[in-house]
């Protein structure tokens, strides 16, 4: 079989163009996200003032460097991070209906960084990110392994209807966890999605793990492709399967805790994004695994920008914001899922 033609659908110059206009939009969106906010003061040129010709004493400047510009940085790397995960559980699983938050991956973080409140008392903020991982590990062998426990198998639709299950109940026992060792408000952070909060130690911190699963996703692209076409015919190719899959899982681990541990639990960027880029530059992961981080960064910081918009001062959390276009998509997919059955 000749991969390269049954991969490259679409023309590598329409594959830039995404890429290029994307960063172009990222960067505006940036500056906007920096410019709004509870203050009226702040202008554009302040923006790049603070950014290249920080000044201390600058109010204006301390608000842009120490709030404003880590929460922009922060919706980014989330959306990134949540988009390119999703990309490789699709492209991996073969189902379209794979994500972080609908196959238990963020609940499974959120639910081991609770146990990680209620039973260490002034964990390090390293600490949760570390049971965040295993969390994020957690959710996705109890989804899967329960999937695959089931009759007739493991299914798109049945994967999504387990995922569902399974992040009710972590959810669930999170909520209990944090009633009984009086640690919901702590708990909620988690539940709320937001980039609200962040602060720049947080960003130092899982901006290093985001950027090696990064890599990893764009090193195995190629790989995810091929394996796209079926395991069967990936093995025909000569691929090592196994190995390809167990780096992707770990790719998803990395990105998907990381991306918990700053925002907490912030569901269908991972789904939508995607599919969207699949259908703007094709099916070569290549190709899809940078489009879909451009792509997830312009979603997620647009979404942060408009739940500050929605009832000002007030923040409607950005997770309300992604879930009003997500459970749309994701019920038009189960739908369309569900009729091969």
């Amino acid at each position: 079989m000749n991969t390269k033609t049954t991969l490259d659908y679409k023309n590598p110059f329409t594959s830039s163009a995404v890429i290029i206009i994307g960063i172009i939009l990222l960067a505006l969106s940036v500056v906007v996200s920096i410019n709004f906010g509870a203050s009226s003061t702040l202008s554009y040129q302040d923006v790049w003032s603070a950014i290249f010709h920080f000044d201390p004493t600058n109010s204006s400047h301390v608000i842009i460097r120490e709030l404003r510009l880590p929460r922009a940085i922060a919706a980014i790397s989330v959306g990134a991070a949540l988009a390119v995960s999703g990309a490789i559980m699709q492209g991996m699983t073969r189902n379209p209906l794979a994500s972080p938050s609908i196959m238990g991956v963020t609940s499974g973080s959120s639910f081991l960084i609770a146990i990680a409140l209620a039973a260490l008392p002034g964990i390090s903020y390293l600490g949760l990110m570390m049971f965040s991982f295993v969390g994020a590990g957690l959710g996705a062998a109890l989804v899967f392994g329960i999937s695959a426990m089931a009759k007739g198998g493991v299914t798109p639709v049945k994967l999504a209807l387990v995922g569902s299950a399974i992040t009710s109940l972590l959810s669930s026992l999170s909520t209990a966890i944090g009633i009984k060792f009086n640690v919901s408000k702590d708990i909620s952070y988690w539940y709320a999605g937001g980039v609200s909060s962040i602060q720049p130690q947080h960003i130092l911190f899982a901006i290093p793990f985001i950027i090696v699963g990064l890599i990893l996703a764009l090193i195995l692209s190629r790989s995810i492709s091929v394996l796209s076409l079926g395991e069967d015919v990936a093995k025909g190719l000569g691929q090592r399967t196994g190995y390809v899959q167990l780096l992707g899982t770990i790719a998803v681990l990395l990105l998907t805790g990381a991306a918990v541990s700053i925002a907490g639990m912030i569901g269908f960027v991972g789904l939508v994004i995607p599919h969207i880029t699949r259908f703007l530059v094709g099916v070569d992961y290549r190709w899809i695994i940078p489009c879909s981080a451009i792509l997830g960064g312009i979603l997620l910081i647009t979404a942060d920008i408009v739940g500050r918009s929605v009832n000002p001062p007030f923040e409607t959390p950005v997770s309300a914001i992604t879930a009003l276009i997500g459970v749309p998509f994701f019920l038009y997919l189960a739908r369309k899922e569900g009729r091969g059955l």
